[in-house]
This record gives C-alpha cells, sequence and structure tokens, in this order.
C-alpha cells in the first residue's frame, strides 16, 4: 500500500516533539496525520465508528494521562490491527522489553526506536506495515470428524503424506523432507490435521495414524531413491507411539520392507513430549540414535524448558517454532528471541531448522544468523510425493 494513503496517528505529549515527528511523516510522503497529546485521547481514535481508521500509531511511552503501557493493552484488548511504532528516551533495553510485552498483547508491533527519533528508522519500521493476511488454509472452517469416521479413513486407505523440503540456508541444497499427514477425504476433499488431530487426541490412537504415516513414507523413500534421488525423511510422531514396547522392531521390519538405512529417517517430538526424566523414554530415545536415526526436537520455544533437561536428549535437530521465525527479520524482540534458539542449537553441537519462512526476508535473515535449515511457504507447500521430483528440478534450475 503507497505510505500517502495511511492515515498515521502520533501520540507524543510533547507540543515541540509531536510537530516534530508529523514533519518527518510528511517528508516520507504521509499525507493523513492526526496528532493526540495524551493517552486518552490517542485511545479515542482507535474506537469503532471513527473515520478514518488509523493504520499506523507512534506511540511515546512518556504520554500523560493514560501512560503507554496502558494503552498498547488497550489496544491489545481490543485486537486492534493498526501497525504500532513505540519511541521512548529509555534504553534499549526498556524498549526492547516494551515491544516484547505489546506483542505478548497481540499488538501489531513494527518496531521501538529511542529518542532522538531519526527518519529514516522511522521509514524503515513503517515498511514493515502489512496489512492482516488471511492464515494459510483459512478458506473455510476444517470439518471435525468423529473417531469412527477417522477410523474408517484410516482403514480405507484414504490417508497419505505430504512432504514439504527442508533447504540448506548456506548452500540452497535440498537436504530433506518433513512429512505432513493428509487426510484425502472422498466428500471434503484434502484434509489437514485440525479436522482428524482431535478426535485421535481424545481416543488416545494417534499410534493409528503415526504407524500410517511411517509405513508410508519409507515407500514414498524408497520411490525417490529408485528414482536417483536419496533424500532424508522427517517423521512426526506422537510420544505413545514411540514408548510402544514393539516400536524398535516394528520401524527395523518396516525400513527391512522398503530397503531404507536408518539414518535417512529422522523421528520429530513436540518439545513438551521429550521434556522427561522418565528414564525409560530416555533409554529409547538413545537406542534410536545408537541405530542411526535422527531426532529432532519440534515447535522449539512452545514449551517451558528446563534447559538442562533438554541438553540430556540425544536430539540431532532443533526445530525453532514459526512463531520465533516469522517476522524476526522486522521485529527485534523475536529476532532477539530467534538468535538465542539459535545460539542454543550451536552450543549443543546440534543442527537448526527454522520453520514457517514466510517470506525473502525472512530467509535472508536467517542466512545471516548461520541457520543451518529452512523450511516454509516461501520454499514450497507440502507436496504429494510424486510432485516432488518435479519441484526438485525446478529448484535446482533455479539455484
Amino acid at each position: 500500500m503507497d505510505i500517502a494513503q495511511l492515515h498515521f496517528l502520533v501520540a507524543e505529549g510533547d507540543q515541540v516533539q509531536r510537530h516534530a515527528l508529523a514533519d518527518i511523516l510528511v517528508h516520507l510522503g504521509v499525507g493523513r496525520i492526526t496528532q493526540a497529546p495524551d493517552g486518552h485521547t490517542a485511545l479515542r481514535h482507535f474506537s469503532a465508528g471513527i473515520t478514518p481508521v488509523v493504520d499506523i500509531a507512534i506511540i511515546d511511552l512518556a504520554l500523560p494521562g493514560m501512560d503507554a503501557l496502558e494503552l498498547i493493552r488497550r489496544l491489545g484488548e481490543a485486537r486492534c490491527k493498526a501497525g504500532i511504532i513505540i519511541v521512548g528516551a529509555q534504553t534499549n533495553a526498556v524498549l526492547f522489553s516494551v515491544e516484547t510485552m505489546a506483542l505478548a498483547y497481540g499488538v501489531n508491533v513494527l518496531g521501538a526506536i529511542g529518542k532522538p527519533v531519526i527518519g529514516s528508522r522511522l521509514e524503515a519500521f513503517i515498511g514493515n506495515y502489512l496489512q492482516p493476511a488471511q492464515p494459510h488454509g483459512a478458506g473455510g472452517r476444517a470439518p471435525a470428524l468423529s473417531f469412527a469416521e477417522v477410523g474408517q479413513g484410516l482403514q480405507s486407505r484414504e490417508f497419505d503424506p505430504f512432504f514439504q523440503p527442508k533447504i540448506e540456508l548456506e548452500t540452497g541444497q535440498v537436504k530433506g523432507l518433513e512429512m505432513f499427514a493428509r487426510w484425502r477425504h472422498p466428500l471434503y476433499g484434502v484434509l489437514g490435521p485440525a479436522s482428524f488431530m482431535p478426535a485421535l487426541e481424545e481416543a488416545r490412537r494417534v499410534d493409528f495414524l503415526d504407524w500410517t504415516m511411517i509405513e508410508k513414507s519409507a515407500a514414498a523413500c524408497r520411490a525417490l531413491h529408485d528414482q536417483g534421488i536419496p533424500i532424508s525423511f522427517s517423521i512426526n510422531v506422537d510420544q505413545t507411539t514411540l514408548a510402544h514396547p514393539q516400536f524398535m522392531e516394528q520401524v527395523a521390519a518396516c525400513l527391512e520392507r522398503h530397503r531404507i538405512m536408518a539414518d535417512y529417517i529422522t523421528f520429530e517430538m513436540t518439545e513438551s513430549a521429550v521434556l522427561t526424566t522418565d528414564p525409560h523414554f530416555l533409554e529409547r530415545l538413545l537406542r534410536l540414535r545408537m541405530k542411526g536415526f535422527g531426532l529432532a526436537i519440534d515447535d522449539y520455544g512452545t514449551a517451558r524448558s528446563n534447559l538442562q533437561l533438554l541438553a540430556r536428549i540425544p536430539f540431532s535437530e532443533l526445530k525453532i517454532d514459526r512463531s520465533f521465525v516469522d517476522g524476526a527479520s522486522k521485529r527485534a524482540a523475536i529476532g532477539t528471541v530467534l538468535r538465542s534458539c539459535l545460539g542454543l542449537a550451536r552450543s549443543l553441537d546440534r543442527r537448526s531448522v527454522a520453520v514457517g519462512v514466510e517470506t525473502k526476508q525472512d530467509w535472508d535473515f536467517l542466512q545471516g544468523l548461520g541457520c543451518t535449515y529452512a523450511q516454509g511457504y516461501y520454499i514450497a507447500k507440502p507436496m504429494p510425493v510424486e510432485e516432488f521430483p518435479d519441484w526438485l528440478a525446478d529448484w535446482q534450475h533455479f539455484f
């Protein structure tokens, strides 16, 4: 969107500084500017029915009346979609904490900047503004199907693995495929986990799906190997599936049927699942690693990690949750957390995988941070295995 079409609100208690910020905006090409001398006035401009709607607000932390922290909280509670730029005479540490707080309230923070405000930095933050995008797959609400229906679909072999490429950031080479379960429903079309996982989890039979996906993923792996594409596969498994007494034997038999070596398979488990002191579970993980399987901790950052426990898990990859990847190049608070996650992976001598890479900016930012692998819609959507060879040829031609 052209900056001249955006409506800006400048909330600053000091009249001289308020006018100075407005002058900077005019110099940048902004056409519509509203000024607010205090927090209460600023909040009224966000109220429903007030036009023109505020697109971007510049909020000073030292606002009189309702202070900036309360204003930010109120905007979060009202689910305000405006982009917010925070300014203040505080230290970078305080500005970082305010930005973190605002993000936690669900506010669309474009950035935080210390005083005096420099026009080039303000322009960069304005460049971060994007209209809210429709989430992937939000074309309609997924049908919630019963356990009996899911079971029938599994028996009818309607479930298939789709695969999303994992790219080595340093070289651009395709280094693996992550499996995503999809249901080719005869009535509803291709369905994602929201339609079938709740029923399986409630019945405590996620293992039904896991074994179907392990078997079909191993078959897909063999099919690609036979085409001269010796690529590795990552397969999500529930902790209850992995804890089954016959898990090792059944996995070994599956790989033998499809003539796949263990080091081509990585099992992924969520962070909350692996952070346990159960010695039996830890023994199972160790046996998998000693057999040559990879182990990845998925959704890292979404649980309350005990770093001492995390260091004891023999995982080979740390998969950083998309909430710390998408937009990290634009938001200092998210970027700092992402750097911390990548630093943890390096300190433990593990590979890092950034999930949810949506834009070239995210890709470039991750390259600069030294992340090992990336995957996301910027690279490719999950696809049936038969589509992968053509996609791979196109990718290799591009690079």
